[in-house]
């Protein structure tokens, strides 16, 4: 029998068969794990030497149902803290309890070496009062322990040190090495690989690059953008990130999406810079800005014509298909809006702002709820509802429709201020004017731009079909945009939500 054990002593009883440590199990599993709330992240804390990509901590027993596929035990844990809910998945409340350690009882060994017979071990306890090993009826035995005592106590802890400090050692190593080596190293080796290494520069040569900073081209939730140029002469627009989400990964994102990418219709990464918590993407500079500010400005020197729009939408539609199809991996944008459509000096649109973008193998084609974001308005519906199918490359599809409604219309589909309820919603207004055959009212356009006008917005109704299935794919929409509008058959009148939600309201 062991002279320490595990056992939990409290009050005047000592339960030797109760554990007084919980477990942390730390897993290695060569697929991320998505459906166990169990599974806390480590990526952030803890750099394991190990061929699996993905590391997990799990507080308390671990059970058969919890084990999953691909994943594997890598190292068990304990701690006495019963601070750590079990409940609460926090990596936070695990590594204190990791710090904390765990206690081991020396009770038994001193019961079992000074109460008499006619006192049962059990009946013996520590009184915290008057600091006395005593018996059920008091008796004080302190005088013949305190030599005991003391070595135990000193071995209590030296256990206790010896089995917290090597591990507390290694988090601060981690977390130290985590700090200041480049979390990007392997994005790097990446692109590297695949021979599409955009450069990378210092912060100091992209402050040179950006005059220190002084022109500021826009600003938004991902930062700020400025002018720059290069040593060329060259102009580059600056992209300069603010305070990351999810450990650098929008950041990641953009790199490892747009760095594979080359087409005249995706916006061209020129480098990046990684300095500290500093993050920075030099792009091709596109002098005529966003797509926004000549659809929806009520300037009339800012103007474009239809023809133009056309050939604009054109473009854009040929950028979405190449990400789709045109790539090794499946490029999913999740974020097509007019505000991330530029245009360069003869107005050729690129697609842009790649912060939201995810990686998919060709032949997988459908995507993880958790994975998909966007901006409302623009999102498709299956974002929002389990019940009409699942998120794919249609989700881009849909937010491509949303946008070249607003392109035809020169006008946000949803006007507040509308006259009546039905215009609200440009999509469903228009719809009732294509179906009945009437002509579009425009001012200051000709027959052909019309037909141009009216082909948009069919093929923009087809789009926005609320089942991802009833949607075309992107090549099929550049084929539709290309050909004569007889061909194009008017869609289902499109809907917000599934029947039955509206059923249930």
């Amino acid at each position: 029998m062991d002279p320490y054990q595990a056992g939990e002593y409290s009050g005047r009883r000592s339960n030797w068969d109760r554990l007084a440590f919980q477990h942390i199990v730390y897993m290695n599993c060569s697929n991320p794990v998505t459906q166990n709330g169990k599974y806390v992240d480590t990526a952030s804390y803890v750099n394991w030497d190990s061929k699996d990509k993905y590391i997990y901590a799990i507080a308390g027993d671990l059970k058969a149902e919890d084990f999953q596929v691909g994943c594997h035990v890598k190292l068990v844990a304990l701690t006495s803290w019963w601070g750590l809910d079990t409940n609460n998945y926090s990596y936070a409340a695990m590594h204190t309890g990791l710090v904390y350690g765990f206690e081991i009882s020396w009770m038994r060994l001193i019961c079992d070496q000074h109460c008499p017979s006619k006192h049962g071990c059990d009946d013996c306890f520590f009184d915290s009062v008057s600091q006395e090993l005593n018996y059920w009826n008091g008796n004080s035995l302190w005088s013949d322990i305190l030599a005991t005592i003391l070595p135990a106590l000193i071995m209590l802890w030296a256990w206790k040190i010896l089995l917290t400090v090597p591990l507390f050692i290694v988090i601060l190593t981690c977390k130290w090495r985590k700090r200041h080596l480049s979390m990007f190293e392997s994005i790097e080796n990446y692109l590297e690989q695949n021979n599409l290494m955009p450069i990378r520069y210092s912060y100091k040569e992209v402050k040179k690059m950006a005059g220190g900073f002084k022109d500021k081209l826009g600003e938004g939730g991902y930062g700020s953008v400025f002018k720059g140029k290069l040593r060329s002469g060259s102009c580059v627009a600056i992209k300069m990130l603010g305070k990351s989400k999810g450990n650098g990964q929008d950041f990641i994102s953009e790199v490892a999406t747009i760095g594979r990418t080359y087409h005249q219709n995706i916006v061209q990464l020129i480098g990046f810079c990684v300095h500290g918590s500093k993050r920075a993407l030099v792009y091709e500079f596109m002098p005529n800005g966003s797509l926004d500010k000549f659809i929806f400005s009520k300037d009339e020197s800012i103007h474009l014509s239809y023809d133009r729009i056309y050939n604009i939408s054109i473009g854009v539609a040929r950028g979405i298909a190449y990400l789709h199809y045109g790539c090794e991996m499946q490029i999913l944008h999740f974020d097509i809006k007019p505000h991330n459509i530029l245009l360069d000096e003869n107005f050729t649109p690129k697609v842009s702002d790649f912060g939201l973008a995810k990686l998919y193998p060709i032949d997988n084609s459908i995507v993880p709820r958790t994975a998909a974001r966007g901006t409302i308005g623009y999102m498709a519906p299956e974002l929002f509802y389990n019940n009409i199918g699942g998120i794919s490359h249609k989700a881009d599809v849909y937010s491509y429709g949303m946008l070249l409604m607003e392109m035809a219309g020169k006008r946000k589909n949803l006007n507040p201020h509308a006259e009546r309820s039905s215009q609200l919603f440009f999509p469903f207004w228009i719809y009732n004017h294509i179906r009945d055959g009437e002509d579009i009212e425009m001012e200051d356009v000709t027959k052909e731009e019309k037909k141009m006008v009216k082909k948009m917005i069919i093929v923009a109704l087809w789009c926005i079909q609320l089942k991802p299935n009833d949607r075309p794919s992107m090549n099929e929409v550049v084929e539709m945009l290309e050909g004569d509008i007889e061909n194009l058959e008017i869609p289902p009148k499109p809907t917000l939500y599934p029947s039955e939600t509206i059923t249930k309201n």
